[in-house]
């Protein structure tokens, strides 16, 4: 069972390691989840419930009542 893992792992180590091309696409994808993820987040998405109410209970008050609503409209 060992063997079969170390032959897969020493594959994929030794390609990552020869790669030239790659690397930089490797950079790449990292730098657009980085964009998507983080500042998409912040500017796109804010937080509804932080901004609308003050505390807790409140904001899983309306957070209750909108599932409810959902489940209501959907039978």
């Amino acid at each position: 069972m060992s063997q079969p893992i170390a032959s897969i792992y020493s594959f994929y180590r030794n390609g990552f390691k020869n790669m030239t091309v790659g690397r930089t696409l490797w950079k790449i994808i990292f730098i657009k989840l980085i964009v998507m993820f983080a500042v998409l987040k912040l500017f796109f998405f804010p937080n509804y419930l932080k901004t609308n109410f003050q505390n807790d209970q409140q904001r899983a008050d309306h957070v209750l009542e909108q599932l409810s609503r959902m489940t209501t409209h959907n039978q």
